[in-house]
């Protein structure tokens, strides 16, 4: 019974674990994004960062899961929605373009459903208590959660954390830019490598990289393709379990006069066969999407959370 709640109590904590991130959030950028393919056109577009001093910039993230596991011939599905304003405060600007902010989370909304259980639900609005399995998300919310120091192009140089990370954070924050202006066709990429422990207690790492293309360019807002791959060959049901909340596509779309993204969407729909048993199976579908908040809108949703996707 243990294995048979393993993967679905891991999709309830990424639930959770996202709310305090951002997608990318997937995408750390800590290290150098290095340039892929190079078009040779002749119209190159510059992707930046441009805030400014005492500058907040709010998004709307919502986070869906459904994980539907079968282990010896018995199938349970769980599903999470988490809806969730996070806020990045501008606190300077310096002469060479580096941005500090301090990362936080305004409020969340989440509920999970998990067969044969009653759901359960939690609006930090509303909720004066967080309910059993909560907590710790509870304590993330309207708190200064991270102190970050970034360049233009999105890598962070300097990143202190001002509470405990949640489970599955790591480095996740932040979109990494092409360090020279891009072409439309043209790729860029971000190493992501993993590290995951076998049953065993062996350790493995993966090699795994984000891949990014400008797809298109439009009234001066770039629509940005990203996908993870995983340059390691795997063929062990084990390993395809532990990487398949990794395995996502999406869009992004960057304000290139503003410097800032407006908006992404990234889905995963995947299922693995094999593990931990032959018979056994599981089936992974999430969609994560972020939208930014006009200046003038207030940070208090009053809309409840979306029923998760079937």
């Amino acid at each position: 019974m243990t294995l048979r709640f393993c993967s679905i109590f891991s999709t309830l904590t990424l639930a959770a674990a996202v709310l305090v991130g951002s997608c990318l959030s997937l995408f750390a950028a800590d290290g150098p994004a290095d340039a892929g393919n190079k078009a040779d056109t002749a119209q190159k577009y510059d992707l930046r960062y441009k805030f400014q001093p005492g500058e907040q910039i709010r998004t709307r993230v919502v986070h869906q899961a459904t994980v539907r596991t079968t282990i010896d011939g018995s199938s349970q599905t769980a599903a999470t929605v988490s809806e969730s304003v996070k806020r990045w405060k501008v606190q300077s600007v310096d002469a060479k373009g580096l941005i500090t902010f301090v990362h936080s989370v305004e409020h969340v909304n989440m509920r999970n459903d998990v067969s044969g259980r009653e759901p359960a639900h939690y609006d930090s609005r509303t909720d004066a208590k967080a309910p059993a399995g909560f907590q710790d998300v509870s304590k993330r919310v309207g708190v200064p959660l991270t102190l970050v120091t970034m360049d233009p192009r999105g890598k962070i140089l300097k990143r202190e954390e001002k509470t405990t990370a949640a489970p599955g954070q790591g480095n996740q924050l932040t979109l990494p830019l092409p360090d020279h202006p891009v072409a439309i066709g043209e790729s860029w990429n971000f190493p992501s490598d993993m590290r995951i422990t076998m049953r065993s207690g062996e350790t493995r790492k993966i090699q795994a990289r984000q891949h990014f293309t400008l797809d298109s360019v439009a009234d001066d807002v770039a629509k940005i393709k990203v996908e993870t791959q995983i340059l390691t060959p795997v063929s062990d049901p084990e390993v395809e379990a532990q990487l398949i909340e990794s395995q996502t596509a999406g869009t992004i779309r960057f304000d290139i006069s503003a410097g800032r993204m407006l908006g992404q969407q990234v889905d995963l729909d995947r299922s693995v066969v094999g593990y931990p048993d032959p018979k056994s199976s599981m089936h992974y579908r999430t969609r994560f999407t972020e939208e930014l908040l006009p200046a003038s809108e207030r940070t208090a949703d009053q809309h409840g959370p979306q029923a998760p996707r079937k």
